[in-house]
């Protein structure tokens, strides 16, 4: 009499495997009879005793979207970072080699295509091996089956959940089942086994048949041999034991494993499989960096980033809106220039290091589009000395670094409201040295300056004793801007820096020595600022994103550019040929970049930090320079070694200034060659019109009417207003803005609700908008604007 598989068992163990088949036909039978599915013939079992334990069981299995790589490219769609939480990239199955998907088939279930959702002969295989053994020493989970147990993984949120997803029951493989037979009543067997290849981890990071394949073996999926498909069909019953990366013996013998089923299968001759086993691995890893810390371009990643999560339209709240940056498989194409960036890069690294007590930092941005072409910083990203994970370049929400004061920078924004106000650029103001100016005789938005303090500011370099606009700007002189922003008030000033791109000024900012910069700022807030100059007086909010499209090429949202003409022309155009000579024969002189060029110095009290911003017909940059201690906490450059020199004087022109050259020196050659409009010999006064009211207007009478004036009409969108729906609810600018022909009017259209949704800008005169921020300075402070 032949032996049976009981022969020589002790009767314990043959009590005990007749047990397990009770159970396994009981247990069969209520999944059977409990989904009414035709399978009950196939098996022959009944479940008349234990049904209603079925009803407990989960009816359906929800599969969400799997995690999927997102890539950030650059303007000309090259990949400039990765960001994901499970590197995995999805193909549908007609883009996996036909031998990869026989390799999977052949060694986890290779009469997939045969049987339901449960393999019975595997199952009971492994139920018979694993209680002869007393362990779990074999698996018998169908493909249908394991593809459960990844998507309960994969989206299981809590360390229970997870638990519950690996746990060596047969509770779990019961729930298992009743999952995997639903899954098989709703999909075809080619989608599961598409579905399995995708969601499947392979080791070393890699999820995914086409992520396995890329860091493997730098191919794609559909492009996998029998060598290499054997390996990655192996990988998946153990990816960290067959690691091939660091276990290559191990991976061998489990890859040649694979290819003997394969040949015991027929699937391909043993000819074949002995061929395959006789070479190596033939390994090509390619790794897939993650986050922005690998990027040429770190910290415009990192703002791209921090910009996007902002925007509710990718989620409710922060946590959706990372998900679906970091799992969606998206593609997010910006606005930088690698071209652009490089020259950031070297001109920062080479003017400051990255040890030093100080942070060097620039920002390049397109006039007329506010695209952000570039951002570079001395100290990179990391943990390690010299590295930092604040954004220095970007306004605090978006990075986290506080700013530093801008110095001079901010007399562009008096010079500018001077002109506005038809101040002629020849009118001469006293310069005395040092200045007394009685507080109470500025005037901010509310009225005159609440103080009765005397301020005695000093100038840091020389002029005549009366410069006019062109000589008091060349040379900084501080006291000849106090008695210009006496002219002017401090209002408009602060508005105007506000509208171009300053959103963070509060009214606290608004005191006598806001002209010598009094406000924390970041290069991308002043780049952005001077870029108005550049286009004739169009404000443009800065945007790193032009869009973003799904995992399948789909657009999901264009960020259209932004922008509102907040100077005329012509003021814009006064104000650039007054800043050329800052450049052309002033302090900068030796920055000038072989295109025309015009900027603005800016140095702080104690020099704490430097400033140049500077900016081309096509290109704006602020480049700055400032000094910090050991706990990242701003303190003098005076003293400090700053790129292998020891600075006993520091200047906007001469420590900032060299990094905005040597990078727009760099970046010339590639912009095209274009000048600034010269303004006109005559006087600004008549040549500008008044926007008239159109409120209550309709959309096409009003557009004709400014276009009689020689306006051009831009339709802004719809805005809640109780103005009648459909109607002009307001312009910007506003009602009484001065501007020149040909600059734009944007309209709003009502939508006839005056509710304001929380977010939203109000009507306000001139484009004013909303802002934070944490200034510093005294209106009675000394300011030191030396170029």
């Amino acid at each position: 009499m032949p032996r049976t598989r009981f022969d020589g068992l002790p009767p314990r163990k043959v009590a005990s495997h007749l047990g397990v088949m009770l159970i396994v036909a009981a247990v069969l039978g209520v999944v059977v009879s409990g989904l009414a599915i035709p399978f009950a013939g196939v098996l022959g079992f009944s479940a008349r005793n234990v049904s209603e334990s079925v009803d407990d069981l989960p009816q359906e299995l929800e599969t969400e979207q799997l995690p999927q790589r997102t890539e950030v490219k650059d303007a000309e769609g090259k990949t400039i970072a990765t960001l994901y939480d499970q590197n995995r990239v999805n193909v549908p199955l007609r883009q996996i080699s036909r031998t990869m998907v026989e390799a999977i088939v052949a060694i986890e279930d290779y009469r997939f295509y045969q049987h339901g959702a449960l393999d019975l002969k595997g199952t009971m295989r492994a139920l018979f091996t694993n209680q002869a053994a007393g362990g779990v020493t074999q698996g018998g989970s169908s493909i249908t089956q394991q593809l459960v147990k990844l998507t309960l993984l994969n989206q299981a949120e809590t360390d229970e959940e997870r638990k519950a997803a690996t746990d060596d029951t047969y509770g779990r493989k019961l729930r298992e089942l009743r999952y995997a037979i639903a899954l098989e009543k709703r999909h075809s067997k080619d989608w599961i086994l598409e579905r399995y290849l995708n969601t499947a981890y392979f080791g070393d990071g890699a999820y995914g048949v086409q992520a396995a394949a890329q860091h493997f073996f730098s191919v794609n999926a559909k492009d996998l041999n029998l060598r290499q498909s054997a390996l990655l069909a192996g990988l998946v019953q153990s990816p960290e034991a067959y690691n091939p990366t660091r276990n290559k013996a191990q991976a061998t013998v489990r890859r040649n494993v694979v290819l003997d089923r394969m040949a015991q299968l027929s699937v391909v001759s043993k000819a074949d499989a002995d061929q395959a086993k006789d070479r190596k691995l033939g390994l090509r890893v390619q790794e897939q960096p993650n986050g922005c810390v690998n990027s040429e371009a770190q910290f415009f990643c990192d703002y791209v980033v921090r910009w996007l999560m902002t925007d509710p339209a990718l989620g409710a709240n922060p946590e959706e809106r990372r998900r679906m940056i970091f799992n969606g498989g998206l593609t997010i194409k910006t606005t930088v220039d690698l071209r652009y960036q490089k020259a950031a890069n070297d001109s920062v690294s080479s003017q400051v290091y990255k040890d030093d007590l100080a942070i060097g930092g620039l920002a390049l941005v397109e006039p007329g589009t506010g695209n952000v072409k570039g951002l570079a910083q001395s100290r990179p990203m990391g943990k390690k000395k010299g590295e930092t994970f604040l954004n220095y370049t970007v306004p605090t929400k978006y990075g986290d670094a506080a700013g530093f004061q801008p110095g001079s920078t901010f007399k562009a924004f008096v010079l500018a409201a001077a002109i506005n106000q038809d101040i002629p650029l020849t009118q001469r103001f006293p310069a005395p040295n040092p200045g007394r100016f009685p507080l109470n005789e500025f005037e901010t938005c509310d009225g005159p300056y609440q103080s009765t303090e005397v301020w005695e500011p000093k100038n840091s370099t020389s002029s005549s004793s009366a410069p006019d606009l062109y000589e008091g700007t060349r040379n900084s002189v501080n006291t000849f801007f106090v008695n210009l922003e006496l002219a002017t008030g401090l209002c408009e000033p602060w508005k105007l820096a506000r509208e171009m791109g300053i959103t963070e000024l509060t009214e606290a900012n608004m005191i006598p020595s806001f002209t010598l910069g009094v406000a924390d700022v970041s290069p991308l807030e002043m780049a952005e600022a001077y870029a108005t100059f550049a286009a004739e007086g169009l404000h443009c909010d800065a945007r790193p994103v032009t869009e973003i499209a799904d995992a399948q090429g789909n657009v999901l949202k264009k960020y259209e550019k932004n922008c509102t003409q907040v100077l005329a022309s012509p003021v814009a155009n006064a104000v650039n040929d007054v800043l050329r000579g800052v450049i052309e024969g002033g302090f900068a002189s030796a920055q000038a970049p072989g295109q025309p060029a015009a900027g603005k110095t800016g140095t702080t009290n104690g020099n704490n930090s430097v400033w140049f911003v500077g900016y081309t017909p096509n290109l704006a940059g602020a480049a700055m320079v400032a000094g910090v201690n050991g706990q990242g906490h701003p303190e003098s450059l005076d003293g400090k070694s700053v790129g292998g020199r020891t600075l006993y004087a520091s200047s906007g022109s001469t420590t900032a200034g060299p990094i905005w050259g040597d990078a727009f020196k760099a970046i010339a050659p590639l912009l095209d060659d274009i000048d600034f409009t010269r303004p006109s010999s005559t006087d600004i006064r008549g040549l500008l019109t008044t926007v008239p009211a159109v409120s209550g207007k309709s959309y096409d009478d009003a557009k004709a009417m400014l276009e009689g004036l020689g306006f051009t009409v831009v339709n802004g969108g719809s805005v809640d207003s109780a103005v009648g729906q459909g109607l002009v609810a307001w312009s910007a600018p506003g009602t009484g803005a001065r501007l020149a022909a040909g600059d734009t009017v944007t309209l709003y259209l009502s939508d006839g609700s005056p509710k304001v949704k929380k977010g939203k800008k109000n009507k306000g005169n001139n484009g004013n908008g909303n802002g934070n921020g944490n200034g510093n300075g005294n209106g009675n402070g000394n300011g030191n604007g030396q170029g």
